[in-house]
């Protein structure tokens, strides 16, 4: 049976900013972003037909009987925008911690008083399959209404074969109860879990021996993560488990360099999708990094969150590497999860332009999930579009996330 072909034409658009022809690596000014004035959009079907002056697509529109979205007043859009890390599938609060930090206690202090991820795996695991299913929609849908059309989802909070495996069944359940696009990961490789008898290589070949097989047989994700860290896993401790994920096919993906080094180095030893965080990176990260087609991530709602210094994203992009920015939305350090503003007080506090912020969160940020078909708004790629009420673009990082989408589309469905 044909399916049938729907178009859609929305305009007139005061600034349509597309993000298009930008290189994935290195700074960016905003005088390079492309910017079509009074713009009009067709669509068809799921994706994105035609994009241009408004007056020179209308005719077209109107031949071929597409549904007529007519703007009365001014809006600039933008493709959806795209959070390529995020820790939405959890149950409970940290809020203990969020108070012991700001009295003076450290992160590691945190953990060892009982707080810290650990507290997050009890409450995660005493959680049903349907109740994580519902929490991570609720925030997926809270993301999609800010104009976050693509989510980053990770594991990490199981900690067990059957414990990893309802957290990523739960993840591709609330993929049903939302029209975002949700992208899992596998972050089992979180920490040691604390029950488990056994050093940290037991547990990660255990982890890889049984839950990788079962991931792919069951296609709930393509992406491993893991966390280099003292409190987590050396970069010798992740070898095998890598290496494991690799022959089996998954992506790598690194939650690097957060408070000390190293990380960044396993990211580039395995060809790693992205190296995420990087608040310690130093000259020597920061140049390795550039010269790979690893794209870091910034995350600075853990800086926030934890009150430390952002990634040195000046730095990374002025020596020639991408930069992504997530929102890192987790119960711990980052449990805001308003990407929009993050990435506004990053680009106040790192110096980056509006354009460097917005392909941050939209083609890079794609880029960092091996998605080439969204983050810009061109002919063939997915209908992903947000309309601001505002006549000028640099109100979206001037407001600070203050300003937020009056319209979203999700492949070419308004929703």
């Amino acid at each position: 049976m044909m399916k049938t072909i729907q178009y859609t034409f929305i305009g007139p658009i005061r600034q349509a900013i597309t993000m298009a022809n930008l290189p994935l690596k290195g700074a960016l000014r905003d005088e390079d972003l492309e910017i079509i004035q009074e713009a009009g959009i067709l669509l068809k079907n799921d994706k994105i037909h035609q994009i241009g002056s408004y007056w020179d697509i209308f005719p077209e529109a109107q031949s071929i009987g597409a549904e007529m979205v007519n703007l009365k007043t001014d809006f600039v859009a933008m493709p959806g925008i795209v959070d390529c890390h995020t820790h939405i599938c959890f149950a409970g609060s940290r809020a203990q911690d969020y108070a012991m930090r700001n009295a003076g206690k450290s992160y590691l202090e945190i953990a060892k008083s009982g707080g810290g991820i650990w507290e997050s795996v009890t409450q995660t695991r005493k959680a049903s399959l349907e109740k994580l299913a519902q929490l991570t929609a609720q925030r997926a849908n809270r993301h999609l209404k800010d104009g976050i059309t693509t989510i980053e989802v990770k594991s990490g909070y199981g900690l067990s074969v059957e414990e990893e495996l309802k957290m990523l069944r739960a993840i591709q359940l609330a993929g049903e109860s939302t029209e975002g696009d949700l992208i899992a990961t596998c972050l089992a490789a979180h920490i040691r879990p604390r029950d488990f008898e056994g050093n940290q290589r037991e547990y990660l070949k255990k982890i890889s021996d049984e839950l990788f097989p079962i991931l792919k047989s069951e296609n709930l994700t393509n992406r491993v993560d893991a966390f280099i860290e003292d409190t987590a896993f050396s970069a010798e401790d992740i070898q095998n488990y890598f290496e494991k994920a690799k022959a089996l096919g998954f992506d790598i993906v690194v939650h690097a360099d957060q408070f000390h080094v190293g990380g960044s180095q396993v990211a580039m030893d395995f060809g790693a999708m992205s190296a995420d965080h990087l608040e310690a990176s130093t000259e020597k990260e920061i140049a390795t990094l550039a010269n790979s087609d690893t794209i870091p991530v910034a995350l600075p709602g853990a800086s926030l969150g934890l009150g430390v210094g952002f990634t040195p994203a000046r730095k990374l992009l002025d020596a020639g590497a991408s930069l992504a920015i997530g929102s890192d939305w987790n119960p711990g350090s980052a449990p805001m999860g308003d990407l929009l503003m993050q990435a506004s007080v990053l680009g106040t506090f790192q110096k980056l332009s509006n354009l460097e912020v917005l392909a941050g969160i939209t083609f890079r940020a794609a880029a960092a999930l091996g998605l080439t078909d969204r983050g810009s708004l061109s002919s063939g790629q997915l209908a992903d579009i947000i309309l601001f009420p505002t006549a000028d673009y640099r109100e979206i990082t001037y407001q600070q996330g203050r300003l937020k989408p009056s319209m979203v589309w999700k492949r070419g469905e308004r929703v």
